[in-house]
């Protein structure tokens, strides 16, 4: 690797994994707030936020991959531009095609990162998550008790808790309501504890320093006990095992499995537009980085004597605004009004088409400035509202008004 190749590696490097890792964590902030509301209101533990937050990552990374790496080559670039070194560098014979090595060997490493975690890693993470959720849902992951408040962990067993101590593992102010085939019970207690048993289906309640009631059509009246200690024990509702992977959803299925989906014949009617669609909108996705380094380098270079960064807003609006069309065009194509082929690569050739003209202005036509049009238009817009505001009224002195 030459002296110039290092040196845009090194310019490229930090903004690239700095811009992949904020958009990372503002995604993953975003998130986790609805997550912990979620998993609190399904009275989850709040450790499976976690487990949930890291299953989501892969689907961020996909798509902060593709800004981190346009971002990374835009403001590397920008920088030898407005200092000049770009223009030294293409005085001494390297063009931009010499120059863009590097950038392409970036682009490179983060396609082949992309496909595996679009292809394979994602799609598992996708069914991981989607069982966590099932699991919060229906109680495997266990619920945690509400203070003050009236718990149901079955159709037949009710208890209230008015205060818990050490996680959870001294509780006090109890009562419990629990219906066995008939027997009622009520009971009261000032202390009592959870404590597992031998079989996984049933966990005991050991109450202290308590009073019962119980009730069964056999007793003429219900009996009532004072106790220092009872074991309770409760039966666990049954949990439902959850749906196999991939079964009715595209998202979950490996790129081979896609694949044989979309045109191995086994697979008709929408399911088969689903799974060719998703198939179509995964490609255009990872394909689509290899136009990046174009698009970054034609935004990075402002128009001369200007420094303006309206070509970092232009490409982050590119990208996003590209992802979203990919993501309408995979629902049409999946409802069936359009072939997902088509619908699919009509806005990737019009994107691709964009880019190349506005790389071939850049790097063919002398002087050339892609975005020096927007440029212009928007300091024309400014300077035409600038006239519509009302302007300040000078204030006079009163030795000049004499």
């Amino acid at each position: 690797m030459s002296l110039i190749d290092r040196y845009i590696a090194r310019a490229i490097a930090i903004p690239l994994f700095g811009t992949l890792v904020l958009a990372a964590m503002l995604l993953v902030l975003d998130k986790m707030l609805r997550l912990f509301d979620f998993v609190i209101n399904a009275g989850g533990p709040v450790s499976v936020v976690w487990r949930m937050l890291a299953n989501l990552l892969p689907e961020y990374f996909a798509l902060g991959i593709p800004i981190g790496l346009m971002l990374g080559i835009l403001l590397a670039f920008r920088r030898l531009a407005l200092s000049s070194e770009l223009d030294a560098l293409r005085g001494v014979g390297a063009g931009f095609e010499r120059l863009l090595r590097v950038p392409y060997g970036y682009a490179a490493l983060l396609l082949l990162l992309n496909l595996f975690i679009v292809g394979w890693l994602q799609p598992w993470t996708h069914y991981g998550y989607e069982r966590l959720r099932f699991d919060l849902r229906s109680g495997a992951l266990g619920a945690s008790l509400k203070v003050g408040e009236f718990n149901t962990l079955s159709k037949r067993f009710t208890i209230r808790i008015d205060r818990s101590e050490n996680a959870g593992t001294q509780l006090h102010g109890i009562f419990v309501q629990a219906d066995n085939k008939g027997t009622g019970i009520v009971a009261t207690a000032a202390h009592g504890r959870f404590l597992a048993t031998d079989d996984p289906d049933t966990i005991l309640l050991r109450l202290e320093e308590g009073r019962l009631i119980q009730q069964d059509p056999k007793f003429t009246t219900p009996r009532t006990l004072a106790f220092r200690s009872y074991d309770l024990p409760i039966k666990l509702p049954r949990v439902d095992s959850f749906r196999a992977r991939a079964q009715d959803e595209t998202e979950e299925m490996i790129l081979p499995e896609l694949i044989t989906a979309s045109y191995g014949g086994k697979v008709t009617g929408e399911a088969n537009l689903a799974a060719r669609s998703n198939l179509m909108f995964r490609m255009v996705e990872v394909v689509m980085m290899l136009l990046l380094p174009l698009l970054a380098v034609s935004l990075a270079v402002p128009p001369k004597r200007s420094s303006s960064s309206l070509g970092i807003f232009i490409g982050i609006v590119m990208v996003v605004a590209y992802h979203k069309v990919n993501q309408w065009a995979e629902d049409a194509g999946a409802r069936g009004d359009y072939t997902p082929e088509i619908v699919m690569f009509v806005p990737f050739v019009l994107f691709a088409a964009l880019i190349l003209w506005m790389y071939l202005t850049l790097s063919r036509k002398p002087g050339g400035q892609p975005i020096g049009a927007l440029e212009r238009g928007g300091a024309k817009a400014w300077t035409f509202i600038k006239r519509l505001l009302p302007r300040p009224r000078r204030r006079v002195a009163a030795s000049d008004a004499a």
